[in-house]
């Protein structure tokens, strides 16, 4: 009879419940995560297993080459000290990248995350330990880095020489990221991103400390600029011309702008005096990148010259003694190395600060937001919308005695 009328027949119990149950398995297939699903978490976790095996042969191969140069092949003029790398060189470069070898082969075994707790941090320590050596034995690397970049700067470019430190500086890469992944494996946490239960999330304001270290980062390069202003200008070892315009350029946007940029809201938003891009986002590589990279070259760097300096010292030499028209005082650079580390640790602080900030919550481990209730009819709308707004409120008078009073006057 509804039908012959017009009006929609109201369905029974039993077509209400199979309505709903449709509904929200609809819903819940909507709104499901793709990068949850489980052949994403498969296909993490198998990087992490192929990943030790990488840098295994790359730094085999890295290794091979060092015995063949120890071995009496090594050419000459690889750098401006002669040898290529620091710290490890010769035999000891070659012994270097066969233990690491050593340790990522077991990184590499599946049995290595059934390990105790006492043989896992052994083995994440020497893995560390074996990247940190390789890092610090390319050091060099970023004078080859300015040398390519301004090659009319005075910085003399070795090409053999800079290809060995990329690529003993990659293999440490290669065995941190390695040992951090075995660390991701074999501790319990997400599958995709390895977080572990309760760990600190993204921080949802910049510290105070990265506040200080950012600042302490411009200090130093400003003490650095002081040291250099103290003996001289013109005392500089670097040429001049339009790339020394663009070094000093480069070091004083990469000392006195890139700090404040990882701790302040224009590093994260455009500001407003940038016509095209003003409140848009800042592209988080554009700031995390460029600070990651100084700050790890300029610690790694002038934390070896440090030790160095301190050890010749020790011993009663002169650390700089004037020869290669390098003739400066040694307060100077007493003075102007430990700046440049205070730049360099300042902003590696910053940096982990502004990664934390600025990190994109992980989809797989992240809390979702509850689904929304799947209202039946107008007047559970009405409800809601009664304890949401105050507008609800006035739709409803019912819910109100103060209203209904008034109604029943009017109708009176």
């Amino acid at each position: 009879m509804a039908s012959i009328l017009g009006k929609h027949s109201r369905p029974d119990s039993d077509d209400r419940a199979d309505s709903d149950d449709r509904g929200d398995r609809a819903g819940a297939a909507d709104h499901a995560p793709e990068h949850s699903s489980p052949s994403a978490a498969g296909r993490a976790w198998a990087a992490r297993g192929r990943l030790p095996l990488v840098a295994c042969a790359w730094v085999a191969a890295y290794g091979a080459l060092r015995v063949y140069w120890a071995s009496g092949h090594r050419p000459d003029d690889l750098s401006p000290v002669g040898t290529d790398l620091v710290a490890f060189t010769g035999w000891a470069a070659a012994a270097l990248c066969g233990a690491t070898a050593v340790v990522l082969a077991a990184l590499a075994v599946p049995r290595a995350a059934t390990l105790g707790p006492l043989p896992r941090r052994a083995l994440s320590a020497a893995a560390w330990t074996a990247a940190l050596c390789l890092v610090a034995s390319g050091a060099l690397l970023l004078l080859d880095v300015i040398g390519a970049v301004l090659p009319g700067l005075g910085v003399r470019f070795y090409p053999l020489g800079a290809l060995s430190r990329a690529a003993c500086v990659t293999g440490g890469i290669l065995t941190g990221l390695s040992a951090r992944a075995h660390a991701r494996r074999v501790r319990p946490g997400c599958v995709r991103c390895g977080r572990r239960p309760g760990a600190a999330g993204p921080l949802t304001h910049t510290p105070a400390w990265a506040f200080a270290a950012a600042y302490l980062a411009v200090a130093g390069c400003l003490t650095r600029v002081a040291a250099q202003a103290a003996v001289g200008f013109g005392r500089s070892p670097l040429s001049g011309g339009p790339s020394a315009v663009l070094f000093e350029a480069g070091f004083l946007l990469g000392g006195c702008l890139l700090p404040p940029a990882l701790v302040h809201s224009f590093g994260r938003t455009w500001p407003r005096f940038v016509p095209a891009l003003r409140g848009r986002r800042v592209p988080r590589r554009l700031v995390l990148w460029p600070g990651t990279a100084i700050s790890g070259g300029l610690t790694v760097y002038f934390g070896l010259m440090l030790l160095q300096m301190i050890w010749e010292r020790l011993h009663g030499r002169n650390p700089f003694p004037a020869e290669g028209g390098l003739d400066l005082p040694e307060s100077f650079f007493w003075v102007a190395v430990p700046s440049y580390l205070l730049w360099g640790a300042g902003m590696a602080v910053a940096a982990h600060a502004y990664a934390r900030r600025t990190r994109v919550p992980c989809p797989s481990c992240a809390p979702t937001p509850e689904p929304a209730a799947d209202f039946g009819s107008y007047g559970d709308l009405g409800a809601d919308r009664d304890e949401g707004s105050g507008r609800g409120r006035q739709r409803h008078p019912e819910r109100h005695p103060a209203r209904r009073r008034g109604t029943r006057r009017r109708a009176r």
